[in-house]
């Protein structure tokens, strides 16, 4: 299994320093990744980097809460594109589901799809704050929106678990006969994890422990 072509390689916190950004960038390209995952703010760095290859650049929008206005989620992914980004992770706005407002839930991506235009829109489901039902319910949201992934979490849930292997293996089985696939995302810092989330049907792995996972024997 060449589990290095599943992984994003990501580094999403606030106090990343441009060295640590660039760093990212050399391991994915090193190991062959399928992408790195940044803040906005950090694209044009790794855009420099990653230029003389195939790695994916990967931003995230209305991070790491979703609950800012659907205006504001459009004009951040539109500026991560202009920026250089090849793929978009979303947030939903997770209050508004719960509140059973899935016409909003749904226009919301829906509205950032278009300003993704043929560009991959993940859609951030926040799993570890969700029920069963919840989880299906996003699914099927991000189908009718127009989602290419739905994602399991941001990994920033406090006293979170993150991905884990029945949300992933939920997720998939929703969204597979319409043709959207699944991102694990959260806690993934083993190659046994990582192989695990795999079986259950991602698609993607996000995690900052890439080269940790690449090394193991």
């Amino acid at each position: 299994m060449e589990i290095n072509k599943y992984i994003e390689h990501t580094l999403l916190k606030q106090d990343a320093k441009k060295s640590d950004i660039i760093k990212l960038a050399c391991e994915a390209k090193e190991y062959g990744f399928a992408g790195v995952c940044v803040n906005s703010c950090n694209i044009e760095i790794v855009k420099k980097e990653l230029a003389d290859s195939d790695v994916k650049i990967v931003s995230v929008i209305g991070f790491p809460l979703g609950d800012c206005t659907t205006a504001a989620k459009i004009f951040e992914a539109s500026d991560a594109i202009k920026l250089g980004a090849d793929e978009i992770d979303m947030v939903i706005n997770t209050g508004r589901l719960k509140d059973g407002e899935f016409d909003y839930v749904k226009q919301d991506i829906s509205e950032v799809k278009k300003a993704c235009g043929e560009r991959v829109l993940k859609v951030i489901l926040e799993t570890d704050l969700l029920s069963k039902d919840e989880i299906i319910t996003a699914c099927n949201i991000a189908v009718e929106a127009g989602a290419d992934f739905v994602k399991t979490s941001t990994g920033f849930v406090k006293g979170g678990v993150g991905a884990k292997v029945e949300d992933v293996k939920l997720m998939f089985d929703t969204v597979n006969p319409y043709g959207l696939r699944v991102k694990a995302s959260g806690g993934i810092r083993t190659r046994e994890a990582a192989e695990k989330m795999i079986e259950a049907g991602a698609a993607r792995l996000g995690t900052s422990s890439g080269v940790e996972i690449m090394q193991e024997i």
